[in-house]
C-alpha cells in the first residue's frame, strides 16, 4: 500500500511500517502523531514492548516529519543516528509517538520524539537526528 500524507508519498506494504501495524494520525513539517499496537509482532520473549519496536516508530515519525520540511528543496530525510530511554514496560493496547523538530537545518534535522500509552504515560523518549540529502530513485 502507498500511502499520502501532506504531499509526501510512501511505501509502506511489506516495509517495517506494515509489519508493526503502524498508523500515521497526523503529519505535519512541524508535529507528526502515530500509533503502533502492542503484540505479539511488536513484544520482546518476555512478553512486553521490544525497545527496538518503539525506536522503529520513533524513527519513522521523525523522518516522516523532516521529509516533509525539506520536500520542496528536492530533499528526503534518512535516520542518522537515534537514540531512546525506554521508561515503562508496556503488554498490551497501542502507543503513540509524538514528534517535534528541536533543529530544523539546510543538512541535519534533530527531531525528539515522545511515546505514550493507552493512558498518556511515558513508554519511551527519543531523539533523531536525520541528514537531508537529495532525492534519488530507489534501487
Amino acid at each position: 500500500m502507498t500511502e499520502s500524507v501532506g504531499r509526501v508519498l510512501f511505501q509502506t506494504q511489506n516495509t517495517l511500517i506494515d509489519h508493526l501495524g503502524i498508523v500515521v494520525l497526523e503529519a505535519t513539517a512541524v508535529r507528526v502523531v502515530a500509533s503502533m499496537p502492542v503484540g505479539p509482532q511488536t513484544h520482546q520473549p518476555m512478553g512486553l514492548l521490544h525497545g527496538g519496536a518503539s525506536v522503529a516508530l520513533a524513527e519513522t515519525v521523525a523522518s516522516l516529519g523532516a521529509c516533509l520540511s525539506v520536500q520542496s528543496r528536492g530533499m528526503v530525510a534518512v535516520g542518522l543516528e537515534i537514540n531512546a530511554n525506554h521508561l515503562r514496560g508496556v503488554r498490551s493496547g497501542t502507543v503513540t509517538a509524538t514528534a517535534t523538530p528541536i533543529h530544523q537545518g539546510r543538512t541535519t534535522e534533530v527531531w525528539q520524539i515522545d511515546i505514550v500509552d493507552g493512558q498518556g504515560r511515558a513508554v519511551c523518549t527519543s531523539r533523531c537526528t536525520l541528514a537531508i540529502v537529495p532525492v534519488t530513485a530507489p534501487s
